[in-house]
């Protein structure tokens, strides 16, 4: 993917790496050099998202089980991956679930916790603990993975939705936090033919691409090829940006 492999010697935790978009930012991550640490709940998809990446990209990719809900199990990974690899430079905030309701009124306590949980209050002590470690290192990049949603949200994603504003809002906020040693920059996906695209039928994709200025779904690569810019040296007056990648979704009405 990237042939420069301009992160050479950077080491990379990506949250959510299993599939989807976090695999595909994963492997753009390696691919360009990062020694990648894939991260998601279940061990067993992290090893095999691990060594597919190390094997289509002749990188380096490490398994590591977390549950970014749990407040407690990331400071321990963070300092684990410390221990382990002498520094963490990247961060990619990318695990999220994105549960829909028939209505508002029929969603559960339980529900609206667990979707604040693993999409904003993950990434906020996530931020705080490797920013801080970063910080202290001098130097780092966060990269949070938002969505449209969070500027176009639809009623039955509302707390999905509701979640990735506050990302964004933490993006701006973290951004001036660690500054000026490191960068918090948060990407917001339109549609995207990941794995998880695979059961749309046609109808649903041509709700997602009318009137879409792109004129079709996004390639995961597009979104990899943004994290690895924004990880890298070049990017270094970049921070606080909040970026749609939605094939122009939010520039229509």
């Amino acid at each position: 993917m990237n042939a420069t492999r301009e992160l050479t010697g950077k080491v990379a935790l990506v949250t959510g790496a299993t599939r989807g978009l976090g695999y595909a930012i994963a492997s753009g991550l390696a691919a360009a050099g990062a020694t990648v640490i894939v991260s998601s709940r279940k061990e067993d998809a992290c090893i095999s998202a691990a060594l597919a990446i190390t094997r289509d990209t002749g990188g380096i990719a490490e398994p590591l089980a977390l549950h970014v809900g749990k407040w407690d199990a990331i400071e321990l990974a963070v300092d684990q991956i410390l221990t382990q690899f002498g520094s963490l430079d990247i961060v990619v905030n990318n695990a999220g679930i994105a549960p829909l309701s028939p209505n508002l009124e029929s969603v559960s306590e339980s529900l609206f916790d667990k979707t604040i949980e693993v999409n904003l209050k993950g990434p906020f002590r996530l931020m705080a603990v490797a920013g801080a470690r970063m910080s202290a290192a001098g130097g780092g990049s966060i990269i949070n993975i938002s969505s449209i949603g969070a500027l176009r949200p639809s009623p039955p994603e509302a707390m999905y939705a509701a979640s990735k504003n506050g990302l964004n809002a933490l993006t701006m906020a973290f951004a001036q936090e660690y500054a000026p040693r490191v960068r918090v920059n948060c990407i917001m996906p339109g549609g995207f033919a990941t794995d998880m695209a695979a059961d749309w039928d046609d109808e649903f994709v041509g709700k997602i691409i009318d009137r879409l200025p792109a004129g079709r779904l996004g390639n995961p690569d597009e979104i990899a090829g943004l994290v690895v810019h924004l990880a890298g040296d070049r990017a270094g007056y970049t921070t606080g940006a909040v970026i749609p990648v939605d094939g122009g979704r939010t520039a229509v009405y």
